[in-house]
């Protein structure tokens, strides 16, 4: 069996959990790949793109599936909710960051992720994560804010920034819990392909409209290609393939190890020093990481 093709019981579970944190480690690799290339496509078509790029990705992965007919079994209002949510974290995400500023957006939009899967797993899927979960979930946040605003990032915002940064984080726990059915229908790679085909196609007009005719040099494409396969589709393919067996609101919190990736490559690859408000918040975000981890575990084995 693929390591990809988890069994949907609670045995695979420490695998899925290792499917999160290798997810969230390619996600971590975002920023420092933006950081190395000239700032010269506007940011809205960097995230068109990607998605554009993850989309072939995903239709490469799913040719089998699509030859064997899963996609049939793909529920189309199911699948057009996810690729409105995979577009709308993309590009209020984008938006939100541009008015609030990285720091406060950047904390506002991944710190608000887990708290609305939550949210939305107890009110839609009428399953209350645990306690332990919960604690876990908060120090986390917590962590990740501290590590977000070390860098001396102002705390005051628009409202308009704020709400579109907490729209994103509600649209990336809206497309963990809506996928997880879809992969249970037709699998990651169909269901990403699904997801992210539809986004894409969103997208691109929005991305013409905000940013212009698309203008980039050569080492810009690159970084776009490999935020695309790389940074984009491996790690969304990933994250899916765990929901067969994670819940939706332990996979948005277990995707804060995102930040402890970007922040370990900054320190060896930028070559940046980090503050003591920052090596405590990593210490937040591995401690919150251990109790969710802790918390999935004790109910696989429940």
């Amino acid at each position: 069996m693929s390591v990809l093709a988890l069994p949907s019981s609670p045995s695979a579970a420490p695998r899925a959990v290792l499917l999160v944190l290798l997810a969230a480690m390619l996600w971590g690799t975002t920023g420092t790949a933006q950081s190395l290339a000239p700032a010269t496509l506007s940011p809205y078509w960097v995230g068109a793109l990607r998605l554009a790029v993850a989309s072939v990705f995903f239709a490469v992965l799913a040719l089998p599936a699509l030859r064997e007919g899963a996609v049939r079994h793909l529920r189309l209002p199911t699948a057009g909710l996810a690729a409105l949510c995979v577009a709308a974290y993309n590009l209020s995400f984008f938006a939100g960051v541009k008015a609030s500023g990285v720091a406060l957006g950047t904390a506002l939009a991944i710190g608000s992720g887990p708290i609305w899967a939550g949210l939305l797993q107890t009110l839609v899927q009428r399953r209350l994560p645990p306690a332990l979960w919960w604690l876990g979930t908060l120090l986390g946040v917590a962590g990740g804010a501290a590590m977000a605003l070390e860098g001396g990032g102002t705390l005051a915002a628009p409202p308009g920034g704020i709400a579109l940064c907490l729209l994103a984080g509600l649209s990336y726990a809206g497309y963990a819990l809506v996928n997880q059915r879809l992969v249970a229908q037709a699998g990651a790679a169909a269901a990403n392909l699904a997801a992210f085909g539809g986004a894409a196609l969103l997208s691109l007009p929005v991305a013409a409209a905000l940013g212009g005719a698309p203008s980039a040099q050569g080492a810009t494409w690159m970084v776009v290609l490999y935020l695309g396969l790389v940074a984009t589709g491996l790690a969304y393919l990933l994250f899916s393939s765990a929901l067969r067996v994670l819940s939706g609101a332990t996979a948005v919190t277990l995707a804060l190890a995102e930040p402890v990736t970007a922040f370990a490559l900054a320190i060896v690859v930028v070559g940046e020093r980090p503050s003591a408000m920052a090596a405590v918040g990593l210490c937040g975000v591995l401690a919150g990481l251990g109790l969710v981890i802790a918390a999935e575990l004790r109910a696989a084995r429940a």
